[in-house]
């Protein structure tokens, strides 16, 4: 193999897999929709990316099937004329779940499943890996704050960390040597159909751990376990489980606690990131650092000095006048979680929300839990949709969760090109941009133009 191609090459998980082939020396290059900062990076570290469906801009260092690897993602349609060009002339075509199994067979998989926290709790447990003695390399759904990337190489350690995704039954090509199980609330249902047929494939994820491995399981999860004989279980939860706090602390913008672990109590870990959603994330990734060696000492400083992911919690500006923040939740549950967490720090202040909705099928199948999740802000503004990989459904808008909203929320409807407008004409205390489509591309400006009113 000489060459790489990636049909679907900007996603954040197939340009950490981009990075690691383009370290290896071999040609790699790509299409994708739309440019964004990160194909940008991607073209800056040596990657040839076009933005037009076309066969002809496949360069020829890839249009050998005898030294080209051929990788997809299923948010591609299949009718993509790429896509097809490599399928009719005999590539090998693989998804990026099928690339990160093939190294998880090659190295001690430490992989973190679950509808929400996977980024944060992988992200985190790379990062205390890394900077111990132990290292390791890792493939994120995130940047790190702490590293710019996606993506951790180490030449020598034998540990891959790997988000482990269940979207398209992704995560079921890996062979975990160790996994944390955050959270199976359904999501995907246009894929998956039945709430049960999700929590299934959660049940036959856990059939793939490898013998001497471990299942780092969250309290109170519906999904059930069946691993393979000689595969250890733990439960961890905020405050239950074979892991779990004690202690914690929130004050003056700091979060402190105490690890109870069964293999050895660790007190007084700060965070760096100080979120309350993050002392559950944290407890998932120190318990299987810890599982691996990681002495006390190492999550101590592991977790102190956690910058956090982009789009997770991210703050753009925050003083005692004006907070903005940035955050990827776009299930229900991630939208309570982040909405609590809000609370738990700025009690006294008006929070603010401006939410994109994310895929007309999940909005189609959550809009009241949406609703419901949102009510706990003080005023909530709704863009449209975002479709991503979909096409319209006839009735589903914004307006479902709108009608929904508890009578005590301000609220409002905006088009995504009047977001700067209305912030250049009000003045917000705490502004948090939610969802995972595109309107993250706005914090920067948001933040500039909130910061220029002080």
């Amino acid at each position: 193999m000489k060459a790489v191609y990636f049909v679907g090459a900007g996603g954040i998980g197939m340009s950490a897999i981009a990075r690691y082939f383009i370290r290896q020396g071999l040609v790699v290059a790509g299409y994708d929709k739309t440019p964004s900062k990160l194909t940008e990076q991607l073209e800056k570290e040596g990657m040839l990316i076009h933005y037009e469906e076309d066969v002809e801009q496949i360069p020829m260092a890839c249009r050998d099937p005898k030294e080209c690897l051929v990788i997809y993602t299923p948010a591609i349609p299949a009718e993509h004329a790429e896509l097809q060009f490599f399928r009719n002339s005999g590539f090998d075509i693989q998804k990026r779940a099928q690339v990160l199994g093939t190294l998880t067979k090659a190295h001690k998989g430490l992989c973190v499943a679950g509808t929400h926290g996977k980024t944060t709790t992988s992200t985190m447990c790379a990062h205390i890996m890394h900077q111990a003695s132990l290292d390791c390399n890792a493939f994120l759904g995130g940047i790190s704050k702490n590293y710019g990337t996606n993506y951790i190489l180490s030449d020598d350690s034998d540990y891959v960390v790997i988000e482990a995704d269940e979207f398209d039954r992704s995560f079921h090509w890996l062979r975990p040597w160790m996994t944390v199980i955050t959270s199976s609330d359904p999501d995907h249902l246009d894929i998956y159909g039945t709430k049960e047929a999700y929590l299934e494939s959660f049940r036959h994820y856990t059939t793939l751990i490898q013998p001497g491995g471990a299942l780092i399981i969250h309290t109170g999860l519906e999904m059930k376990a069946e691993v393979p004989e000689g595969v250890r279980t733990y439960t961890y939860g905020l405050s239950d489980g074979d892991f779990h706090a004690e202690n914690i602390k929130i004050e003056k913008g700091e979060i402190t606690f105490d690890l109870v672990s069964p293999i050895e109590n660790v007190t007084g870990i700060t965070l760096g990131q100080p979120v309350p959603i993050n002392i559950d994330n944290g407890i998932g990734a120190m318990a299987m650092a810890q599982l691996n060696g990681c002495t006390a000492e190492e999550l101590r400083y592991g977790m102190k000095t956690y910058k956090g992911v982009d789009r997770r919690f991210d703050f753009a500006l925050r003083n005692d006048k004006h907070v903005v923040l940035s955050d990827y939740a776009h299930h229900p549950k991630e939208i309570y979680q982040s909405a609590k967490s809000m609370r738990e720090v700025y009690h006294d202040r008006h929070i603010t929300a401006i939410f994109q909705p994310h895929l007309y099928t999940r909005t189609r199948d959550f809009y009241a839990d949406f609703a419901e999740a949102l009510s706990q802000l003080d005023e909530v503004i709704l863009c449209d949709i975002y479709p991503a990989r979909e096409l319209p459904i006839p009735g589903v808008t914004s307006q479902l969760i709108y009608d929904r909203l508890a009578p005590n929320v301000e609220k409002s409807m905006i088009h995504k090109e009047d977001v700067l407008d209305l912030v250049k004409s009000r003045d917000f205390d705490v502004l948090i941009i939610l969802g995972a489509g595109d309107l993250d591309n706005y914090v920067p400006q948001i933040a500039e133009i909130i910061s220029g009113k002080e």
